[in-house]
């Protein structure tokens, strides 16, 4: 590649690839909503792939950051914002995973969390979505994203003060940090609304 080719403008969509992972997660959320209703091997075996999926596209996305001088949007909001989006869905996936191998069957606050965080998500696409056409509903939608961290983190703390009243310490151990997961993706989703409202004010 010439010194020229490098500084000139490329036909490269970081709003849209913004979307396709965010999507991306979105259908991963989905697919662990119906997981921890059925605890199914299919609805295990569709998270664990979306997730691969997720992450292609974000490599993708990378690579094209770092092959590209003019970006749209500051390259380090672009950045920060395609990694949070990338703990969502990889949270969802560990829940998965270590609902497999502990043999954890879903409890109502899982179901909750689950369910918090998948709406939540909707409204993180929903804002990137908005991002270039419309940056005050993309704001608002951010803000709906930012209040489910709280309902997820309020049934955190319900769940566990439910799990202190048992007396199996392993049993204990094994939900706390399915849990804990859940929460991990809700911080995420909550960084991922604060980088979501930052590009707004920069570009209203």
């Amino acid at each position: 590649m010439s010194l020229l080719s490098w500084f000139l403008p490329k036909e490269r969509n970081f709003y849209r690839m913004l979307q396709n992972q965010a999507d991306k997660t979105l259908e991963g959320m989905k697919a662990l909503q119906e997981f921890v209703k059925d605890n199914s091997v299919e609805h295990a075996e569709a998270v664990k792939r979306l997730e691969e999926e997720a992450d292609d596209i974000r490599a993708s996305l990378v690579h094209n950051l770092n092959d590209t001088f003019i970006t749209p949007i500051d390259r380090e909001d672009i950045y920060s914002l395609s990694r949070s989006i990338d703990d969502i869905i990889d949270y969802a996936k560990k829940t998965c995973v270590e609902m497999e191998v502990y043999k954890i069957q879903s409890t109502e606050h899982i179901v909750q969390m689950v369910d918090v965080l998948t709406y939540a998500t909707e409204q993180i696409a929903y804002a990137i979505s908005n991002l270039e056409r419309d940056p005050r509903v993309a704001a608002q939608r951010a803000m709906n994203a930012k209040r489910c961290e709280n309902q997820v983190e309020y049934i955190y703390h319900r769940a566990l003060a439910k799990l202190f009243e048992t007396t199996d310490t392993i049993q204990i151990l094994k939900h706390r940090e399915i849990y804990r997961h859940l929460s991990n993706s809700a911080d995420e989703v909550d960084q991922a609304a604060n980088i979501i409202q930052d590009i707004t004010v920069k570009i209203i």
